[in-house]
C-alpha cells in the first residue's frame, strides 16, 4: 500500500462535491496524472460519485441526513480501491437485470454503469452491520 486517505460525510447529496474535491486532491497529492489517463481518472471519479449518490438515494433513503457515509481510497502499486460503507439494508446487486440495448426500465442501471467503469465490484454486508462497496481499478 502506497497511500490511504479517508473521508466522512453526512448522508446528503449537498455534500457530493466535497466527495469530488477530495477525490481530485487525493488524486493531485498523488501524481495520478503520470500513472493514469484522463479517461482513467475520469471513470474513477464518475464511478466514486455513483458509488456515493447510491449511499444516499438508496440505502439511507429512509435513514436521517446525519447517517455517516465513510470513504476511504487505497492507493497500491498497481490499482486503487475505494470503498464506500453506508449503513443501510443489504441488498444483493447481482440480482439486479441489467437494461436490455435500447429498452427501459426503472433501476439498476447504476449498477451496470459501476460494472463498466471498475475492473472490480464488490457489495457486502460487514459483519458490524454497513454495508461495503468495494471498487477496483487497476492501472
Amino acid at each position: 500500500m502506497l497511500k490511504q486517505e479517508y473521508l466522512t460525510v453526512e448522508s446528503d447529496l449537498t455534500v457530493l462535491t466535497k466527495v469530488q474535491q477530495w477525490f481530485d486532491r487525493f488524486c493531485f497529492q498523488h501524481n495520478f496524472q503520470r500513472y493514469w489517463s484522463e479517461n482513467q481518472l475520469y471513470s474513477l471519479k464518475l464511478a466514486l460519485t455513483e458509488g456515493f449518490t447510491n449511499a444516499v438515494r438508496h440505502a439511507h433513503e429512509e435513514l436521517p441526513l446525519a447517517t455517516p457515509i465513510e470513504i476511504e481510497m487505497t492507493l497500491w502499486d498497481d490499482r486503487l480501491e475505494m470503498r464506500i460503507w453506508d449503513r443501510g439494508e443489504p441488498f444483493n446487486p447481482d440480482a439486479l437485470p441489467e437494461p436490455l440495448p435500447g429498452t427501459l426500465q426503472e433501476g439498476g442501471y447504476g449498477w451496470f454503469l459501476l460494472r463498466r467503469l471498475a475492473d472490480r465490484v464488490i457489495y457486502e454486508r460487514c459483519s458490524d452491520g454497513r454495508n461495503c462497496l468495494c471498487i477496483v481499478k487497476e492501472k
